[in-house]
Protein backbone atom coordinates (compact mmCIF):
# COMPACT_ATOMS: atom_id res chain seq x y z
CA UNK A 1 0.00 0.00 0.00
CA UNK A 2 2.85 2.45 1.06
CA UNK A 3 4.67 1.38 -2.42
CA UNK A 4 1.34 2.79 -4.41
CA UNK A 5 1.24 5.69 -2.14
CA UNK A 6 4.75 6.64 -3.06
CA UNK A 7 4.24 6.11 -6.67
CA UNK A 8 1.31 8.35 -6.74
CA UNK A 9 3.29 10.87 -4.89
CA UNK A 10 6.42 10.56 -7.14
CA UNK A 11 4.10 11.35 -10.16
CA UNK A 12 2.10 14.19 -9.09
CA UNK A 13 5.52 15.59 -8.17
CA UNK A 14 7.00 15.02 -11.73
CA UNK A 15 3.89 16.52 -13.68
CA UNK A 16 5.38 19.95 -13.83
CA UNK A 17 8.54 18.55 -15.16
CA UNK A 18 7.29 16.48 -17.63
CA UNK A 19 5.06 19.53 -18.60
CA UNK A 20 7.89 22.38 -18.38
CA UNK A 21 9.84 19.87 -21.29
CA UNK A 22 6.83 19.62 -23.39
CA UNK A 23 6.37 23.49 -23.34
CA UNK A 24 9.78 24.37 -23.93
CA UNK A 25 11.35 21.97 -26.74
CA UNK A 26 14.75 22.85 -25.64
CA UNK A 27 14.57 21.93 -22.54
CA UNK A 28 13.52 18.21 -23.77
CA UNK A 29 16.37 18.25 -25.75
CA UNK A 30 18.91 19.02 -22.91
CA UNK A 31 17.18 16.50 -20.58
CA UNK A 32 17.40 14.26 -23.20
CA UNK A 33 20.70 14.95 -24.14
CA UNK A 34 21.64 14.75 -20.04
CA UNK A 35 19.80 11.41 -20.24
CA UNK A 36 21.79 9.73 -23.25
CA UNK A 37 25.23 10.72 -21.75
CA UNK A 38 24.43 9.17 -18.78
CA UNK A 39 23.66 5.96 -20.80
CA UNK A 40 25.63 6.28 -22.86
CA UNK A 41 28.12 5.31 -20.17
CA UNK A 42 27.08 1.98 -18.94
CA UNK A 43 27.64 -0.09 -21.65
CA UNK A 44 24.58 -2.42 -20.51
CA UNK A 45 22.35 0.55 -20.29
CA UNK A 46 23.51 1.52 -23.68
CA UNK A 47 22.22 -2.02 -25.48
CA UNK A 48 19.57 -2.00 -23.46
CA UNK A 49 18.13 1.78 -24.69
CA UNK A 50 19.26 0.74 -28.18
CA UNK A 51 17.26 -2.68 -28.01
CA UNK A 52 14.30 -0.42 -26.15
CA UNK A 53 14.30 2.08 -29.16
CA UNK A 54 14.54 -0.76 -31.65
CA UNK A 55 11.54 -2.48 -30.36
CA UNK A 56 9.00 0.21 -28.70
CA UNK A 57 10.24 3.28 -31.07
CA UNK A 58 10.15 2.28 -34.46
CA UNK A 59 9.68 5.77 -36.16
CA UNK A 60 12.77 6.78 -34.06
CA UNK A 61 14.89 3.80 -35.00
CA UNK A 62 14.00 4.74 -38.66
CA UNK A 63 14.74 7.66 -38.33
CA UNK A 64 18.16 6.59 -36.72
CA UNK A 65 19.31 4.27 -39.69
CA UNK A 66 18.13 6.71 -42.49
CA UNK A 67 20.92 9.04 -40.39
CA UNK A 68 23.35 6.21 -40.36
CA UNK A 69 22.52 5.23 -44.17
CA UNK A 70 23.19 8.88 -44.99
CA UNK A 71 26.66 9.23 -43.11
CA UNK A 72 27.73 5.92 -44.52
CA UNK A 73 27.02 7.02 -48.40
CA UNK A 74 28.82 10.83 -47.62
CA UNK A 75 31.56 8.50 -46.49
CA UNK A 76 31.77 6.07 -49.70
CA UNK A 77 32.31 8.66 -51.62
CA UNK A 78 35.11 9.82 -53.63
CA UNK A 79 35.66 13.71 -52.89
CA UNK A 80 35.27 14.54 -56.00
CA UNK A 81 31.69 13.35 -56.15
CA UNK A 82 30.78 14.34 -52.64
CA UNK A 83 28.53 17.54 -53.90
CA UNK A 84 26.23 14.68 -56.28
Amino acid sequence: MKTKELQKLKSSELEPFYQAMEDDPMLLEEAFEILLEMVNSEPKSAKKLALLIKEDFHDLYKEIAALCKSNETKVNTPSCCSGL
